[in-house]
This record gives structure tokens, C-alpha cells and sequence, in this order.
């Protein structure tokens, strides 16, 4: 989508809830709407970014430079700071280095970024699934949370719905 037609959404967006009543409309509320919705492409981008080189290509060198001043790790079996998101790659290179994670769907709210994700560890594997979860300051990654599942066989599911 070019940018004016985001621009026109986002003015569109204003209007229609100015008629509604709910927020009144001026030219500032489009611009910030329309900022904040760039903001979290960016977010999005840089998460996505240094998602692929810590996890899939276990680069550590490369995925540093997205980390902020700390980065605070909520999985309890990581340490926190760089130095835990480099224990953590160094492990996967050494126990799972075929370990390959497909992100299926991304979302964003502000400062933070959510990825649905499916990890397969050992090739023919049903794989995990995974919510990550992301903080970022002033476009740098400084927090994170996960929460992992097993994928579940699809022959014992009680629907056909799938994790993904």
C-alpha cells in the first residue's frame, strides 16, 4: 500500500469515528495514527530480522547488534543479557543444528511483537508451538517471553482445526 493511501485510510479512519463520536478528528490524530502504524512495521521488520539470525541461522554476531543496552529474559531456562541470548544460540548449534522455526502469523501493539511460531528441532519431528513475545526501546530488542506447546499429533485431535 503507498503511503497515501495509508495516509487516505488513516484520515478515512479519523472522519468516521469524528462522525461517530468517539474521538474528534483532527489532522494530528491521522499524522500520530499514521506514525504509530510505521512504528510497528518497523518493530515488526526488526523482530523478524533478528528472529532469523538468532534462531534459524544461530548467528549471534548478527543478531547482537538488534539487542538494546539489557535484554530481560522471562523464559527461566535462559539467563538474561546478551550473554544469555548467546548461551541459548550456542546451545541450539550444538544439540538441534538442524533446528529450523517457521513464523506463521505477526502481530504488533506498540513497543512489542508477537510471533506464532512453529519449530520443528529434528527434521521429522512434529515440531513445538510457540508464542514469542517482544520488547523493544527505541527500535532495539530488550525483552522477551515465550510460551511452547508440543504439537500434538493430528490423529488424536479432538477437531481438525491444527496449532497453526
Amino acid at each position: 500500500m503507498t503511503k497515501m493511501k495509508t495516509l487516505a485510510s488513516a484520515l478515512s479512519l479519523a472522519v468516521a469515528s469524528a462522525a461517530l463520536g468517539s474521538v474528534p478528528f483532527t489532522a494530528t490524530s491521522a499524522f500520530a495514527a499514521e506514525k504509530h502504524r510505521n512504528e510497528e512495521e518497523t518493530n515488526k521488520k526488526l523482530v523478524l530480522e533478528f528472529y532469523d539470525l538468532a534462531i534459524n541461522k544461530k548467528d549471534y554476531e548478527a543478531a547482537a547488534k538488534y539487542l538494546g543496552d539489557k535484554y530481560v529474559q522471562h523464559n527461566p531456562t535462559a539467563a538474561d543479557g546478551p550473554e544469555g541470548l548467546k548461551g541459548f544460540i550456542d546451545f541450539l548449534k550444538s544439540q538441534f543444528p538442524q533446528q529450523h522455526n517457521e513464523v506463521k502469523h505477526v502481530y504488533t501493539d506498540g513497543d512489542f511483537v508477537i510471533l506464532h511460531v512453529h519449530s520443528v528441532r529434528t527434521p521429522g519431528t512434529l515440531g513445538r508451538a510457540i508464542v514469542d513475545i517482544f520488547r523493544l526501546e527505541n527500535g532495539k530488542v530488550v525483552e522477551h517471553w515465550d510460551v511452547i506447546q508440543d504439537v500434538a499429533d493430528p490423529a488424536g485431535a479432538r477437531n481438525g482445526n491444527g496449532m497453526f
